[in-house]
């Protein structure tokens, strides 16, 4: 998984648990709504100052956004 769908899934993760829509964060942000859907996608980079600016509303910290997914431990035969 790249970086920038680690970045996506959190960010889709967070953004729901805090009951925002794309529309509102990116009001809020002051940022593109059509940018947060990239992000979400994976398919564009962050910019720090972003980031921060979408941490803020959503009220976690940047590096929330960089936490990978714990692994799953493998099966038993």
């Amino acid at each position: 998984m790249d970086w920038r769908q680690v970045v996506a899934n959190n960010l889709r993760r967070i953004r729901r648990e805090r009951g925002f829509s794309q529309e509102t964060l990116a009001t809020d942000a002051g940022v593109n709504r059509t940018y947060i859907s990239k992000l979400e996608k994976g398919s564009t980079w962050v910019g720090l100052e972003v980031l921060v600016k979408i941490s803020k509303v959503l009220q976690a910290e940047p590096a929330d956004f960089l936490q990978r997914p714990a692994r799953k431990p493998p099966k038993k035969a």
